[in-house]
């Protein structure tokens, strides 16, 4: 899927978000590790990264082939900030109405506008693959984003209180949430 739009940001600058391509492999892989590291509200860890800058590479070819899932990147300063993308919940008749949607973002860019920017992409790239139902979850201590999604219009649909086993702080509760496209 081929996405593209410039933002400007609450600091003034320009952030490109578009879909990730084979060339942005290592820097994708990077920003990957350095997001994982500056939060707990991930759904892993660095050294849990299943790929290498060259499976990252092939992962990105193949979203930007896509025609329903994608990965994006927002490009600040010719630096990736942050990633977000949907991918398909199934493929079976009773669940390909629906999508799921992750995000990250460099810690030095939070509080700028770039994750409404980001999650708006995914929104406007959900409606046109045809997804009628957009998903997320997120920690429940992570107030900024559930926030964010709420003002989105995004409503909460359940919670698990032991969806993720942090290394740091034990269990955190899972917030479900969805948004009707």
């Amino acid at each position: 899927m081929i996405y593209s739009q410039t933002v400007t940001l609450k600091n003034g600058k320009e952030a490109l978000i578009r879909n990730g391509v084979a060339a942005d492999g290592e820097a994708v892989f990077e920003n990957f590790n350095l997001t994982h590291a500056q939060t707990d509200f991930l759904l892993s860890y660095p050294d849990e990264n299943s790929y290498d800058p060259k499976q990252e590479a092939r992962f990105l070819a193949e979203k930007t082939a896509s025609p329903n899932e994608t990965e994006l990147v927002a490009i600040i300063d010719g630096k990736i900030a942050g990633t977000a993308g949907i991918e398909a919940a199934g493929t079976k008749y009773k669940v390909r109405h629906r999508a799921e949607m992750g995000i990250s973002i460099l810690r030095e860019y939070w509080g700028l506008g770039l994750g409404r920017a980001l999650v708006r992409a995914c929104i406007d790239c959900a409606k046109t693959a045809g997804y009628t139902q957009l998903e997320l979850n997120a920690a429940a201590e992570n107030e900024r984003a559930l926030s964010l999604y709420r003002s989105l219009g995004f409503i909460e649909y359940g919670r698990n209180p032991r969806g993720f086993n942090s290394r740091l702080s034990g269990y955190q509760e899972l917030v479900y949430m969805r948004l009707e496209l």
